[in-house]
């Protein structure tokens, strides 16, 4: 008995011991990681502000602690019940190289942002209609997982319309195949694609929320829609489709204050975006919604280039004084871009404003990261700001990335459109010209974007005209003689007089979609209408789209009749060469002085457009997506070839010009 005794006593003091331990533990915890939640203020004594759960260290306890999430309460956040304030970012995962994601969260983090936001284009995920893509550069479950493992919260802003500078606002162009579409309303034929896309999209999301045990703090309804409001059931559908779903976080929206009476909805948080801090715009936030937190979800860093306009900069003294005046009045921020990345491939958008206007491939947007991801003298600035705020040493900013300048590289072989026509395309036969979204290709989802050759045979020349029907620009040839273009502001040309039969041939691009506005409905490209010679209107068409999917541009390498470049040559045609890379690939810029217009292609990666009316004129190419070794770039020029672009490790974005 005594024995037992003393071996019970000898067990419930060791038992004591462990679970002093275990207090201890969880003291260190609270000590170290709760003080991450508490607000900034102004005075240095409280320098354990704004840190964050080290995501790395929590794993095996992630779901401690985690029931209440964001919150908000007496004009503050709460974050599991402690004051919080939020110090966003803004990156998209679709515009950056997913081997660089990790790079720009770190450098995030020693900015000493907190938050990550982003937001989920719709038509890159579903491109074609019920066919959904979640791999690759778009594996978003992988981008969350990343943003956790280095410590950052994430806002989710999934849209379904996400503006962004981005086609259509990031709504997929098939939804345009019905006559009648309404986007951003309750019209069914919306709705049901909405609800397909999010019974998708959602269970990804899920996991991935606070109270899962994820980084997801709060998730955005729908974007901007006080700018458009034509149907005040919307917000309500979209809001509902969230929470259906499982979406238990915080919920927010976001407009600029014209918009903000208009976009509001029941049990969500209202935020501002704005560039200029205009007296009176946060408190006008209390006007809308009474005794809450104040958050400037875009705080807009720089500004976004149209083709043909100035490369936009935004001073870097004014903007982080500007950063700091929103601090100071209280108020959570998110930096709009934090790192703005690129438009690849034909994903840029437009707006309409004075005429039609299409953005540029680089989406440096004059960011705090360049594209490449370099660092610029607003993030230095805005380090010493929140190093300060914060009281406490940020981490170390990471190397930069080494860019290489790889020289001259010859286009060496050449075939014409005309010669790839008969090869690779099939053309579809239609009497009446049909607009690109409505061609059946895809599954029935149609041409979301690239090119259009209409051909039809005429008899004569005379006097043709678009009757504003052309979107975006045509080149105009009979036979294979250029004969001139049709756009918004040329619409009618003349034909040459000759003899017999001849074709004529239209080839239209689609320069990006409206992405902003009330002219969403209205984006169908291609030949939207009859198109007339000597007012009759155009009939018989044989139609062939040039998407330049990757398949396309495989099957272009093994084409037969590429041959050797003349002196003197003019497209449309395709252009290769190689690149040939003796050591590890690194990012450069491809300069093409003396190339008109067209897009460029290395190692079946579209990088976008380039246009000599600028003002960009370097295209970012990544080392991921080059190889050791030979790499091949093809260029689709639409007009006058060069016979070689430059390898630069220096980008040209064009003259400036700042931010009124």
């Amino acid at each position: 008995m005594w024995q037992w005794l003393c071996g019970w006593r000898r067990h419930r003091r060791l038992g004591g011991f462990a679970l002093l331990i275990v207090v201890l533990l969880l003291l260190l915890l609270l000590h170290r990681y709760y003080p991450c939640l508490l607000p900034v203020v102004s005075e240095p004594c409280e320098n354990a502000v704004l840190h964050r759960f080290n995501w790395s260290e929590l794993i095996p306890l992630r779901l401690w602690g985690r029931t209440l999430g964001l919150q908000t309460e007496n004009s503050q956040f709460l974050l599991e019940g402690m004051p919080f304030r939020i110090f966003g970012g803004s990156m998209h995962y679709f515009r950056v190289p997913r081997e660089y994601w990790e790079d720009r969260m770190l450098k995030m983090k020693a900015c000493g942002l907190n938050t990550l936001t982003t937001y989920v284009p719709w038509n890159l995920h579903e491109q074609e209609r019920g066919k959904f893509d979640f791999s690759r550069n778009l594996d978003l479950a992988a981008f969350l997982s990343l943003a956790a493992k280095n410590g950052l919260w994430v806002i989710l802003r999934p849209g379904p319309y996400i503006c962004s500078e981005w086609d259509l606002g990031g709504l997929p162009s098939w939804l345009l195949q019905d006559p009648g579409m309404q986007l951003r309303t309750t019209y069914k034929g919306f709705t049901e694609a909405v609800d397909a896309y999010f019974d998708h999209l959602m269970p990804i999301v899920v996991p991935f929320q606070y109270k899962k045990g994820g980084p997801i703090i709060a998730v955005q309804v729908e974007n901007e829609y006080g700018s458009y409001a034509k149907d005040p059931d919307y917000m309500t559908y979209v809001k509902m489709a969230l929470l259906n779903r499982g979406i238990v976080e915080l919920l927010m929206t976001s407009d600029n204050k014209n918009g903000l009476s208009f976009g509001l909805v029941e049990g969500a948080l209202a935020t501002v975006n704005f560039q200029k801090l205009e007296s009176g715009v946060l408190k006008y936030l209390d006007t809308v919604q009474k005794h809450q937190p104040k958050m400037v979800m875009e705080y807009w860093t720089g500004w976004f280039d149209n083709w043909g306009g100035p490369h936009y900069v935004f001073d870097a003294d004014e903007m982080v004084n500007t950063v700091a005046s929103i601090l100071k009045l209280g108020a959570s921020i998110n930096l709009y871009m934090f790192h703005g990345g690129t438009n690849f491939g034909f994903m840029n958008g437009a707006l309409e404003a004075d005429g039609y206007k299409s953005d540029v491939t680089s989406y440096d947007y004059d960011a705090v990261l360049t594209e490449a991801g370099d660092y610029t003298s607003k993030f230095f600035k805005l380090r010493q700001l929140f190093s300060m705020i914060i009281g406490q040493p940020l981490p170390l900013p990471p190397m930069i990335e080494s860019k290489a300048s790889y020289g001259a590289i010859l286009l060496h072989q050449y075939i014409s459109l005309w010669d790839v026509l008969p090869s690779l395309l099939q053309p579809i036969k239609s009497e009446f010209p049909i607009n690109m979204e409505n061609l059946h290709l895809n599954d029935s989802s149609g041409q979301s974007y690239g090119y259009v050759l209409y051909e039809t045979v005429i008899f004569g020349g005379g006097h043709l005209h678009s009757r504003d029907h052309v979107r975006d620009r045509a080149q105009v040839f009979v036979n294979t003689m250029y004969v001139g273009e049709l756009d918004y502001k040329t619409v009618e040309l003349s034909l040459p007089e000759g003899q017999g039969f001849r074709q004529l041939r239209l080839l239209v691009e689609n320069r990006g979609r409206v992405n902003y506005g009330l002219a969403l409905n209205e984006q169908r490209k291609g030949l939207i209408g009859d198109v007339y010679l000597n007012n009759t209107p155009l009939r018989n068409f044989k139609i062939y789209s040039l998407e330049m999917k990757p398949s396309f541009m495989k099957s272009l390498q093994h084409i037969a009749g590429w041959s050797a470049v003349p002196d003197h040559f003019v497209g449309p045609a395709f252009f290769r060469g190689r690149l040939w890379i003796e050591h590890q690939p690194q990012d450069t810029f491809l300069k093409l002085q003396g190339w008109e217009k067209g897009v460029v292609f290395v190692n079946g990666q579209n990088l976008g457009r380039y246009w000599k009316i600028g003002p960009q004129e370097t295209l970012y190419l990544p080392g991921p997506w080059l190889w050791k070794g030979s790499n091949e770039i093809v260029i689709f020029e639409e007009r006058t070839a060069g016979r070689i672009i430059q390898s630069v490790d220096i980008p040209y974005l064009g003259r400036t010009q700042y931010v009124d």
